[in-house]
């Protein structure tokens, strides 16, 4: 090698370890400057982070722009904290942010509009948080359920996530059994819908098979309600009759009207958690209207269903004697499911109902049910 070779080769060698040692202290110096930033963000005033969270609150109502409330609750622990202070339960404001928002009571006023996606090969149902009018639109995702047939029974585990459709899995959130007939459901959440709450007991209840599982995973399921659909002996002509038997919590109503106690984003309550309790509520399906010129039952959905299908259903909540001043509604639809296309179905749902509790309920719609038409 000559000996220009050689001088340009150390002079080229020394100034690459040069500008690496230069790349080295600017990355060290952005790592100072992201810290001392995000230092900067965590210590606003309590007075000026409430502020920034509730503009992004109130400017954000819609998917997906709703993103960004849940980016606030991201930045660190303390605008988590705020967040879930400020950003209330969907029964209130009637938006849903977090996941456990979808176990949380729907608005009172205007119901949630939601669409059922069905898929026929794999058994597989996705729901659906509609944004749009048009029934074509998927919208924002909010549950997966799939079904499996285990012996004489059927069952829909139900997940937050699309791909992982397991009660082993981190995103199960619960799941829906049958009988042998499909005319009686029972429905399970993996978590205890109050405090004090035991789990199920009994096989078919069981999250795990094995017993030796982490203490902070939850072993059974919990129920949390019930469909039963009605026999239909001798074979009349009607539409199915249901009745379903729901434990939706109840907590303390403040001077207001406004619940004592609100949810935090991983689904825990901040206030009076020891106060919770559990109460029920019977729906039944709202009897619908023989029409003379059509010669067929109808229903009045307000332009949600538009194809006919022995499985379209509305509820109302029954008259309950049994409970201190409370009487149903018998006019005021809380659950509405209905057919749009092959394979595409409409859910609205509204308080005391959670989308949970609405998607289970809705599930229990698809088969074939011999002994109930």
């Amino acid at each position: 090698m000559s000996l220009r070779k050689v001088f340009r080769s150390r002079k080229f060698s020394r100034s690459f370890k040069e500008v690496q040692a230069l790349d080295t202290a600017d990355d060290g110096n952005r790592l100072d400057a992201a810290g001392d930033e995000g230092n900067a963000w965590s210590n606003l005033l309590p007075e000026l982070l409430g502020e920034i969270i509730r503009r992004v609150d109130t400017a954000e109502d819609q998917w997906p722009h709703r993103q960004n409330v849940v980016s606030c609750a991201c930045v660190c622990k303390r605008w988590r904290d705020m967040t879930r202070e400020i950003v209330r339960s969907p029964s209130h404001k009637g938006k849903i942010t977090f996941p456990s928002c979808l176990k949380q009571p729907g608005p009172r006023d205007q119901p949630h509009q939601c669409l059922i996606k069905r898929n026929k090969k794999t058994s597989t149902f996705y729901l659906y948080l509609a944004l749009t009018p048009s029934f074509t639109d998927k919208g924002k995702f909010l549950l997966a359920a799939r079904r499996y047939r285990c012996g004489t029974h059927t069952e829909y585990i139900i997940s937050l996530d699309a791909d992982d459709l397991s009660q082993g899995s981190n995103a199960y959130v619960g799941k829906l059994s049958s009988d042998f007939l499909g005319t009686n459901f029972t429905i399970y959440d993996s978590q205890p819908p109050h405090s004090g709450a035991k789990p199920s007991s009994g096989r078919a209840s069981r999250r795990f098979a094995s017993k030796q599982i982490s203490p902070q995973v939850p072993a059974g399921n919990f129920e949390v309600g019930q469909v039963s659909y009605k026999f239909n002996l001798l074979k009349s002509r009607g539409p199915r009759r249901m009745v379903c038997s729901l434990k939706c919590p109840v907590t303390p109503v403040s001077s207001t009207g406004a619940s004592s106690d609100s949810m935090s984003p991983d689904g825990h309550k901040m206030d009076d958690k020891e106060h919770a309790t559990s109460g029920y509520t019977i729906l039944k399906n709202k009897a619908p209207r023989w029409h003379e010129h059509l010669q067929c039952w109808c229903l009045n959905f307000h332009g949600r269903v538009t194809v006919a299908s022995v499985k379209n259903f509305q509820l109302v909540a029954t008259v309950d004697q049994s409970q201190p001043g409370g009487k149903g509604d018998e006019e005021t639809v809380l659950l509405q499911f209905g057919k749009v296309a092959d394979d595409t179905f409409t859910m609205d749902y509204r308080q005391p109902l959670s989308a949970f509790q609405a998607f289970a309920i809705c599930l229990t719609s698809f088969g074939t049910k011999l002994a109930c038409e």
